[in-house]
């Protein structure tokens, strides 16, 4: 099956500015693909070429089989749908009228976008000036334009940003949607809680380079990070203490009966039957490291990693 997208080699220059090297990356058909790095990581970067909006200064960046600027860019960019970080829309314009016009853009029909509208919460607030919208608003507006014409590849940039915690799930629950329908989606996003069930790889940048790349499992087997276990009843005996010890465990706290532990991930198994088998406890729950924990932990690597180079 063809990539949506391949990125191969590619480095993009800004004057003395590195903004990405030599980063390969794809995204399959129907993939969420989860775009993480801080400020000035090379997000932005990437979907600017991705969109054809910038060129690589080399290597080769392929959408949909095409190159995002050849020949057929204008009609490439009909099956793209992009959501910036910052929306901006003519603030005199109602919404309604700012959706339809983006829809005679995409030549999509005027019934899409009020349809649209309708499913992004703006049904009501459609006929107001723009100039009107909360910062939430403007996002929804901003989402419902990137919809128009059932894309085949979506890149959302900062999506949820402004918005309420219910407004949020509105949007994994549309990202889920197309993803069922066979869209593929490039998330960028800083608010990582609530994320990890709605995204199948994550892409992980720092200063231009990808770090890490896999699906959320893939990437706690190669951190490594210990396992967060919490266990209620009584206090621990000094046997129990010293046998889990020997299993590498951590006890991180006791506090009337809770009982907070890490442990390393090959040892889970082990640690569980050591816990289950003391009959003073009654309650053992399980957190394998959350994406905040594993984006931190490749982060920090990956700076010093180049601060390495940087002094090399």
């Amino acid at each position: 099956m063809t990539d949506i997208v391949t990125l191969d080699a590619v480095d993009r220059r800004f004057g003395a500015v590195h903004a990405l090297k030599a980063l390969s990356l794809t995204v399959a058909p129907g993939e969420v693909l989860g775009l993480l790095g801080h400020n000035g990581a090379g997000k932005s970067t990437l979907m600017k070429l991705v969109l054809g909006i910038l060129a690589p200064s080399s290597g080769v960046v392929t959408v949909l089989g095409h190159d995002p600027r050849g020949r057929g860019a204008r009609d490439l960019r009909l099956q793209l749908g992009y959501l910036p970080e910052n929306v901006s829309f003519y603030d005199n314009l109602s919404g309604r009228e700012v959706l339809r016009y983006f829809a005679r853009l995409k030549r999509v029909a005027v019934r899409d976008a009020d349809r649209l509208l309708e499913r992004v919460g703006l049904g009501e607030a459609a006929g107001r000036r723009v100039r009107t919208y909360s910062k939430g608003m403007r996002q929804r507006l901003g989402l419902a334009q990137a919809l128009l014409g059932q894309p085949r590849l979506l890149l959302l940039d900062e999506p949820t940003v402004g918005l309420d915690p219910m407004a949020v799930q509105d949007v994994y629950g549309m990202i889920d949607t197309l993803r069922g329908n066979g869209t593929s989606v490039i998330l960028s996003s800083h608010v990582l809680p609530g994320v990890e069930r709605h995204i199948d790889r994550v892409a992980i940048l720092c200063q231009g380079r990808l770090l890490a790349s896999g699906t959320i499992d893939g990437l706690r087997q190669q951190a490594g990070l210990p396992l967060q276990i919490q266990a209620r009843g009584q206090p621990l005996n000094g046997a129990l203490r010293s046998q889990l010890a020997g299993q590498g465990v951590d006890i991180q706290g006791e506090d009337s009966g809770a009982i907070r532990l890490s442990a390393p991930p090959a040892e889970k198994i082990a640690v569980l039957r050591t816990l289950l088998a003391e009959p003073g406890l009654e309650d053992v729950t399980v957190e394998p490291p959350s994406l905040d924990a594993l984006y931190a932990h490749f982060d920090t690597w990956g700076r010093q990693q180049e601060g390495d180079r940087e002094h090399a």
